[in-house]
């Protein structure tokens, strides 16, 4: 299927399975004149002779005239329907049969089975709606917060577009005066702008760009959830730690060595941030090639994490600290750092041949261990017995530090939007070169058109391709 194909009528189910009322829609040309064909009103005109926006009662018929369901029949007509084309929306029983044998009789009568995201995608070559707004349907269905659902439904509604149409104007605005400033370049006595006005609006736009640019690690922590990587020793408890913060039996748990050889993740929400654990290898010297790959692994899941969480065997707290300490540190430069001492139930303050009390081994290791950088958070409990968890956990919710979104706030959260600032941002970070290095107008210019055409990729204004298009509409659901 050409996935700029918009000529044709396509259909599909909008409902989840399961519930008490599903919906069919149906969108194109034919939308309207091939749901008559199936369906009877219980009184009065066929939908082609009915008024937009209107409810109509009636039955879905086989061509030998069996009824299939007693259904609901939205009207739109185009250009003002989701789709921008004439639609309808059937509202049928929830059973999977009725539905199926609905989306039957509408294939036997012309229609075709909607690919995923297409509904979306035909708003978006329709104008109605930017590339960003169509993307941020997606989200807003994925949104499992307040925070992603404001996200969502802030760049749904535009707030993202109308930030970047501000953006766009100031280029085009810079672009002219540069370009009026090269048709002009032989007549002197002409000004135009000055360096220091071209320069002062480059800098407003690049702040702007910039602080964009800012956003995206909130909004890739709100919507993807916040990085943390589980690291340590074997049998240190990291996987024990994993099932005790999910509450369920996620990683497999054993007294033996290098059980967990590759990289487990799994979400949990706390304090309305969704944070994203990662179970890793246990790091230690081994010649088993599996298990060097997971430790491989684990490294660059802690490099690629907002929050560490180094886990330590209470039992041998200073020993296993200084095994891994120029393993795990010079990584945490820039992150937050928990080190959690673990088996803390195994401690005795009483038996101090077998072990010291907590206390007293987190005050040794502070005082012992000069390069333990300042910032980090040094807890302890026992995963096994399920003690001390909600410390850390609160310990975890302040380390996330993320703002309160209002539906006003725009935030990036999208990788394709992000990847696409960056570049503007490089962009104009060369047109501010080359004004302060007076270089001609002519190779400014190519910059300027150079960071208007990324801003562009964000909107769609220079996607035409079906190739990317449907790189980006894939990842929707079917009857969106």
């Amino acid at each position: 299927m050409n996935i700029l194909q918009t000529e044709d009528t396509i259909c599909a189910i909008a409902t989840a399975q399961g519930g008490a009322i599903g919906t069919i829609r149906v969108s194109g040309p034919e939308a309207i004149t091939l749901t008559d064909r199936i369906f009877k009103p219980v009184s009065g005109k066929p939908l082609a002779e009915r008024a937009p926006y209107t409810l109509t009662f009636g039955h879905i018929l086989t061509p030998e005239g069996e009824i299939i369901d007693e259904v609901l029949v939205s009207l739109f007509r185009a250009p003002h329907s989701y789709t921008g084309q004439d639609s309808t929306e059937i509202s049928c029983h929830g059973s999977s049969y009725i539905l199926q044998q609905v989306m039957q009789l509408l294939i036997r009568q012309g229609c075709r089975a909607a690919g995923p995201g297409e509904y979306t995608q035909r708003a978006f070559l329709n104008g109605k709606m930017d590339l960003s707004q169509a993307e941020a349907v997606a989200d807003l269905i994925a949104s499992t917060s307040a925070a992603t659902h404001r996200m969502a439904m802030n760049q749904m509604r535009g707030g993202f577009s109308r930030e970047l149409a501000v953006l766009r104007d100031k280029l085009l605005h810079l672009t002219s005066l540069m370009e009026l400033e090269l048709d002009f370049s032989d007549h002197e006595e002409l000004e135009f702008a000055d360096r220091s006005e071209l320069e002062d609006i480059a800098r407003q736009i690049e702040q702007v760009i910039h602080h964009l640019v800012d956003t995206f690690s909130v909004g890739n922590a709100l919507k993807n959830g916040v990085p943390v990587a589980i690291v340590g020793e074997t049998n240190a408890g990291k996987s024990t730690l994993l099932n005790a913060l999910l509450n369920e039996e996620r990683a497999i748990v054993s007294d033996i060595h290098g059980t967990t050889r590759d990289v487990i993740e799994d979400t949990m929400n706390l304090g309305g941030i969704t944070f994203r654990f990662i179970d890793t290898a246990g790091i230690r010297e081994t010649t088993d090639t599996i298990e060097s790959l997971g430790i491989e692994r684990s490294f660059q899941k802690l490099d690629q994490a907002d929050i560490v969480l180094w886990v330590i065997d209470a039992t041998y707290a200073e020993e296993q600290y200084r095994q891994l300490a120029d393993k795990i540190l010079p990584r945490c430069e820039g992150k937050h750092l928990v080190i959690v001492f673990n088996k803390a139930d195994l401690l005795s303050s009483a038996d101090v041949n077998t072990a010291v009390s907590t206390d007293v081994q987190l005050t040794r290791l502070k005082t012992a261990l000069p390069d333990l950088p300042e910032d980090a958070c040094v807890l302890s409990l026992s995963a096994k017995q399920k003690e001390g968890l909600s410390q850390l956990q609160k310990q975890l919710v302040d380390f996330a530090a993320l703002p309160d979104l209002s539906q006003n706030d725009v935030v990036v959260s999208n990788i394709r939007h992000y990847e696409a600032l960056s570049r503007a941002l490089e962009a104009i970070h060369r047109v501010q070169d080359g004004l302060a290095m007076q270089l001609s107008g002519d190779l400014v210019s190519q910059d300027l058109r150079e960071c208007l055409y990324h801003l562009g990729e964000i909107v769609g204004g220079t996607i035409e391709t079906d190739e990317v298009l449907g790189n980006i509409f894939k990842h929707f659901c079917i009857g969106k």
